[in-house]
């Protein structure tokens, strides 16, 4: 079907209107309220899939002090959240990252930001799509009672198919619109939190009985997070859990589409993260005092287990047939995520597009849908691409891959933490609310993440790093070679885009005082 180009031309006033006006990109106004919007920051997070995913390695980084470093974890990124809703409200765009980075720090900059996000989003897509294929395979053999069938999960073939199947179904959910991914969202949503909170009831019940000879007393020494043995271990586990709170800002990337463009979702994202830090926290101490930390028997640490720890714990903790919600809540909250996750990323690349810092076909948004539907598509497809490749490559590309993204993670938030403070800059001295909410925290947040980034890669740089595995004929971790890999492709990309769009790189496309969204509050 025919799609929209809303692009601007260099040196054009956008669409026209007078300067300080600002205009949208096509896509569909009023679509999300206060409480979609905090269900797709939640959905994007996908609280279940995180947990089974980095529950144990957390555990096996940090010991008891898993529940402090939840809590580090959210701290810095409450902190960015900060700046996320200053920025939101003076520039309500869905480029996000992107678009603020470039009126803050110029075009180069702008345009890295806009790849971490991007590059962060297709990884974790690949992440979100994998372990759905394995809890799918993994449901059907227990509703089936067939080992046989959840053992098709470990056919490469067959898992690299279905995993490609369930991508391809959330692209074209994603490229119907916000409208048939909200509904379907609330749903998923809901699930996903009842299983989760019936879980922790059940774990408590299971501590409290004693009834695994792992089981630990609850100390409140295990909110210690100076208690780590170590800076690489505490590092290692930060990153983990800044990676699990990765996801609140696509409240962020739907302003255009949110009633209340300003304010409604930067309120999203701080209701996204209350949640998600209580349920955290919920589950990390009931899982803890049920099962222990340890690497023996059900302990969230044994390795061959804290891949994916719900897949152990179901039927120990809920029983044989409630443990069947778990697998589904896991199902559920994977397909939600992978759904959902495609919004900042397409929309960040309709952004980009849309300015010229990419090519002009992916700035055309659905007649129908109003959604960018090119960009969804592309980011469907590398996400494709990318999980074949990686999974045929290495075996541990789950692990690695997981801490490759928190590079990523911390390199973009951190950017968009220091572009807040340095647009806001000449503001700082009106107030102490504006000295604190546009100076203090986010300056605060972005050193942490950035602290965060420079020693998980230096750390990353050890063999022994993440899964442990390096690739043939290189003494270096995984982890290091897809986490700077990355960006080296980014930069390389950048200057080809350079060489085809020089307007933008020149200053002459987006700038500080280039309007970009009609608000209509």
């Amino acid at each position: 079907m025919t799609q929209l180009d809303v692009r601007p031309r260099a040196g054009d006033t956008v669409s026209g209107v007078a300067e300080g006006d600002v205009r949208g990109k096509g896509l569909g106004k009023g679509s999300v309220g206060l409480v979609g919007s905090a269900v797709i920051g939640i959905s994007t997070v996908a609280p279940v899939y995180c947990l089974t995913s980095t529950l144990g390695s957390t555990a096996g980084e940090v010991g008891l002090q898993m529940p402090a470093i939840f809590l580090a974890g959210f701290l810095p990124m409450l902190l960015v959240a900060f700046a996320y809703r200053e920025l939101n409200k003076a520039m309500p765009d869905c480029g996000t990252s992107f678009t603020w980075t470039v009126k803050a720090f110029g075009p180069r900059i702008g345009w890295m930001c806009g790849w971490g996000l991007v590059i962060a989003t297709i990884i974790v897509l690949s992440n979100l799509a994998g372990v759905a294929t394995s809890y799918f395979w993994l449901l059907a053999g227990e509703i089936t009672n067939n080992a046989s069938i959840a053992a098709l999960d470990d056919n490469k073939p067959v898992h690299i198919v279905t995993c490609l199947t369930l991508i391809a179904v959330a692209t074209a959910i994603s490229y119907r619109g916000m409208t048939a991914t909200k509904g379907v969202q609330y749903a998923l949503v809901g699930l996903q939190l009842v299983v989760l909170a019936l879980f922790v009831v059940m774990a408590f019940q299971k501590a409290s009985a004693g009834t695994f000879d792992t089981g630990l007393d609850f100390s409140w020494s295990w909110m210690n997070p100076f208690a780590v043995e170590s800076m690489a271990a505490f590092t290692a586990g930060l990153s983990l859990s800044i990676f699990m709170y990765w996801g609140w800002d696509a409240c962020l990337a739907t302003n255009e589409e949110t009633t209340g463009s300003t304010k409604t979702p930067g309120r999203a994202s701080l209701i996204a993260m209350i949640v998600l830090v209580g349920s955290y926290l919920a589950t990390g101490v009931a899982a803890q005092m049920a099962v222990g930390s340890g690497g023996e028997g059900l302990g969230l640490a044994n390795e061959e287990t804290s891949g994916n720890v719900f897949a152990a714990l179901a039927g120990p903790v809920m029983g044989p047939v409630l443990g069947i919600l778990l697998f589904v809540a896991v199902l559920a909250s994977a397909a939600a995520s992978l759904q959902t996750t495609f919004i900042p990323v397409a929309r960040t690349v309709l952004a980009m597009s849309t300015y010229e810092a990419l090519p002009p076909s992916y700035a055309k948004v659905h007649p129908r849908f109003k959604t960018p539907g090119r960009a969804t598509v592309m980011a469907g497809v590398a996400t494709g691409v990318f999980y074949t490749v990686m999974t045929l490559v290495s075996e541990n590309v789950l692990t690695d891959t997981i801490f490759a993204l928190g590079l990523m993670i911390c390199f973009y938030y951190s950017l968009t933490a220091f572009a807040c403070v340095w647009y806001f800059r000449g503001e700082l001295r009106r107030s102490a609310r504006d000295l604190f909410f546009k100076g203090v925290f986010p300056v605060l947040g972005g050193l942490l993440l950035a602290a965060v980034f420079f020693k998980t890669l230096y750390d990353a740089w050890d063999p022994s790093y993440g899964s442990g595995s390096t690739l043939p004929g290189l003494d270096v971790g995984n982890v290091f070679v897809i986490g700077v890999g990355l960006l080296a492709l980014g930069l390389v990309i950048m200057f080809v885009t350079e060489r085809r769009s020089p307007a933008f790189f020149r200053g002459e496309v987006l700038t500080k005082s280039t309007p970009s969204l009609v608000v209509e509050d």
